[in-house]
């Protein structure tokens, strides 16, 4: 385990980027803590490269999305890495670590900087002009490094429930001697960092005044602590954490959930259209909470445009099981229900708004724009199998990634992204799920929960861009249930949430098996849709992913155990 002494040497850094817009994550020199230490920059400049081991899905396993590891999509490349979650070939010696790793490097880095930082003395620029703003900015950033440490921490809890925990710089000794801590326990103390530092960071650091950081963006927010709290609670409430089915966890989820929802409204964070969510500018979206920067790429777009179209390889494939998921424009209804309104020789008229814009589909015209021809999913067709590398489901992605963004040989140009990390939409869902799994009842409410699961889903699809049909009141708990799981697979495709939802629900069975859709062009130029059910490797084990083997070699703890069904 990677929590070690930080003690003289060299530390690799990254420094905040001269400009008064953004939090930047550019290369830094290694210097040793007397340096760091001592000047200002060079203090930010640790904590931003604590911020720099941040997660982002954008091709995190061989350029595979956890998408393409769970129903929302496929992997159209065999070798793709990604493939191991769901081929067999997932164990501990292949443990895709890439989160214990990262985690404990920026925890380790976070528990020496929060034993370091009362000690820092800047009073030797006490005279300089910018002293009281960087000391507004200094005093601040321990609060920040608090809410990195606490969110790290979740992302483990997550994956692999009780894990190590510490708040101390240990010795590699120490560390290789600690157990693993409950995932309880753990969640209890996101949830304290979260309740203890709120009110030290601000909603809004465009109105601190004088201050150092003073209109940066991508900083740690009051709005983001709260994020962090409501999905940790949301989490431990959910049947994975809550063998017990203690309603009280549902209660307090729902609470935190609406404490996001009440003060994104009193920032002025509200839902805008969905479309712009993506594109180099979605970090300025409306409902935005917090977003991962990226920087400046064309990677994304490089692998996940449709084969056949000049510079795309492929990759993250839809699956008709997404597609599915979109219910009728008209009826808001499912596809397969009575009078749903279906027509199976036209598969996508009239369907939610939001598929057209999060899936690429046979025969939409200019994806990507520099693309003149109309896309051919079909056998045979332009961007179809037999081709290498094309679709297996008959669909290619468009959520995150820019139609604007040209990879071919002459033209190619690169533009900003961001992944979401949390946004308002999602506090909706959790907070419809939360106070339904409370209440027992979709329609319920109180004095403290003054809005109902079903009022809560209708906000979202009420989008000025979607416009869905509302969820009625009167449905059944399986009914709504049912239309929950769904509208928070469509609404949340792709943003990283549909994988650890069904872990979480222990639903796991869901993921033994995805649909493609196998697409025939006619001799009359009309088209067959032919479904097909591809099977997947599943088993309960996996609702925890495995502590690396390397892990569990080096411990010397008897109850530093691996993940049941791991150790076999």
């Amino acid at each position: 385990m990677k929590i070690k002494t930080i003690i003289g040497g060299s530390i690799c850094l990254l420094m905040l980027a001269a400009c008064n817009d953004e939090l930047d994550y550019t290369e830094f020199n290694n210097y040793d803590k007397n340096y760091v230490f001592t000047e200002f920059s060079n203090t930010v400049g640790f904590v931003t490269n604590i911020y720099g081991k941040l997660d982002y899905d954008f091709g995190s396993y061989g350029n595979g999305m956890l998408a393409s590891a769970c129903d929302e999509s496929e992997y159209a490349w065999r070798s793709g890495s990604v493939n191991d979650f769901t081929n067999g070939a997932w164990s501990p010696s292949n443990a895709k670590s890439n989160i214990w790793s990262d985690s404990y490097s920026a925890i380790r880095e976070a528990n020496y900087y929060l034993a370091t930082c009362d000690n820092c003395d800047f009073s030797q620029y006490k005279f300089n002009q910018d002293y009281i703003a960087q000391m507004s900015r200094f005093k601040r950033l321990k609060f920040e490094v608090r809410f990195l440490r606490a969110y790290y921490y979740f992302n483990l809890v997550r994956q692999y429930g009780a894990v190590p925990f510490t708040t101390e710089v240990l010795t590699d000794q120490q560390a290789n001697s600690l157990g693993r801590t409950s995932a309880d326990d753990v969640f209890k103390f996101i949830v304290g960092e979260c309740d203890a530092i709120c009110d030290s960071l601000p909603a809004d650091y465009s109105k601190l005044g004088n201050d150092a950081a003073a209109n940066e963006t991508g900083r740690a927010s009051k709005l983001a602590v709260l994020a962090l709290k409501a999905r940790t609670l949301l989490y431990q409430a959910s049947p994975l954490f809550n063998e017990k089915n203690d309603n009280e966890r549902w209660h307090k989820a729902a609470l935190a959930s609406k404490a996001v929802i009440d003060s994104c409204g009193k920032y002025n964070v509200k839902l805008g259209k969905y479309t712009d969510l993506w594109g180099a500018d979605n970090w300025k979206a409306s409902e935005m909470i917090y977003v991962r920067r990226i920087g400046d790429l064309n990677s994304l777009e490089r692998n996940n445009f449709p084969i056949g179209v000049e510079g795309g390889n492929s990759g993250n494939c839809p699956t008709q099981t997404l597609v599915d998921a979109y219910e009728m424009k008209t009826t808001g209804m499912r596809w397969n229900e009575n009078g749903s309104g279906y027509n199976p020789d036209k598969p996508y008229d009239n369907r939610d708004p939001r598929m057209a814009m999060t899936i690429a589909l046979n025969g939409d015209k200019s994806w990507p724009t520099y693309n003149s021809t109309p896309l051919q999913t079909y056998y045979g067709g332009v961007n179809g199998a037999p081709i290498a590398g094309a679709t297996p489901t008959g669909y290619y992605l468009k959520k995150y990634l820019d139609a604007s963004v040209n990879v071919s040989a002459t033209n190619s140009n690169s533009k900003r992204h961001s992944w979401i990390t949390y946004r308002l939409g999602e506090f909706y869902l959790d907070y419809a799920e939360a106070a339904f799994k409370y209440f027992g009842n979709a329609d319920a409410k109180d004095v403290e929960l003054t809005m109902s699961a079903t009022e809560a889903v209708n906000v979202i699809r009420n989008r000025s861009d979607v416009k869905m049909p509302q969820f009625s009141a009167g449905l059944s708990n399986e009914a709504f249930w049912n239309k929950y799981e769904n509208e928070r697979m469509v609404e949340l495709a792709f943003e990283g949430h549909r994988f650890w939802d069904l872990r979480r629900w222990k639903e796991g069975s869901k993921l033994s098996s995805i649909t493609e859709m196998h697409i025939v062009k006619n001799q009359d130029g009309t088209f067959s849709y032919n479904r097909e059910v591809v099977k997947r490797n599943w088993d309960d084990k996996m609702y925890l992913f495995p502590i690396p083997q390397s892990e569990i070699l080096k411990h010397n703890n008897p109850n530093f155990t691996q993940n049941p069904g791991w150790d076999k």
